[in-house]
């Protein structure tokens, strides 16, 4: 099956880190810190394309024109909880850039997103905005997210998460087909608690070790 609104990063690091994560026996210090080298991964593919300007510079030797990031600064935005492991691998690469939080859960019963929490910049007009969660599952968390930070208006806006599924996918296209996702990983299938399989199971417990 075809995403065209996905790009998966298959470079061999990226998979042979993601199979040490998927592993049931990887510590939860391992976890983390495969999260973040991950997200370092991702992040360059996700900001591939972000604009340019040229700038004079002085070097040790001479002047020229050199280029650098053009326009206001990226907005990192993670969904709470477990979008917070790969914002912080990202922001070790943009440390400069804004960050926002969006805190969601999943209704057991429905499988609907329901917020508790939201605090973004304010001011996202003409800025690129990079939504993080590591699995995409179900898809309704990025929805309701994305919905929500588009009330706002951004420049642009990209989704990048660890897993994905096919359903997820499907979904978030559906409702966001703008909306570009970068992954490690498009996985089998849902099973009927809206799990990724074969997936790594719940990335909030594995990376926060609450269970």
């Amino acid at each position: 099956m075809q995403f065209p609104n996905c790009t998966v990063v298959d470079h061999p690091l990226v998979k042979h880190k993601l199979t040490l994560m998927r592993r049931a026996e990887t510590s939860t210090a391992s976890f983390r810190a495969l999260l973040q080298e991950i997200s370092l991964l991702l992040a360059y593919e996700a900001f591939r394309d972000l604009k340019l300007r040229e700038e004079e510079i002085q070097t040790p030797m001479a002047k020229m024109m050199a280029p650098v990031l053009d326009g206001k600064k990226l907005v990192l935005v993670a969904i709470l909880r477990a979008g917070q492991g790969i914002l912080d691998g990202m922001l070790q690469l943009v440390p400069s850039a804004r960050v926002g939080h969006i805190g969601l859960y999943r209704d057991p019963e429905t499988l609907a997103a329901v917020e508790y929490y939201y605090r973004v910049p304010g001011q996202l007009a003409d800025r690129d905005v990079v939504v993080c969660d590591p699995m995409l599952a179900t898809g309704n968390s990025a929805v309701a997210a994305l919905q929500r930070l588009k009330k706002n208006k951004p420049g642009s806006v990209r989704f990048v998460c660890l897993l994905a599924s096919p359903e997820g996918l499907a979904n978030l296209r559906e409702h966001h087909p703008d909306v570009h996702v970068y992954t490690a990983a498009i996985d089998e299938k849902l099973d009927e608690h809206g799990y990724i399989i074969p997936g790594l199971g719940d990335a909030g417990d594995r990376l926060f070790g609450t269970k």
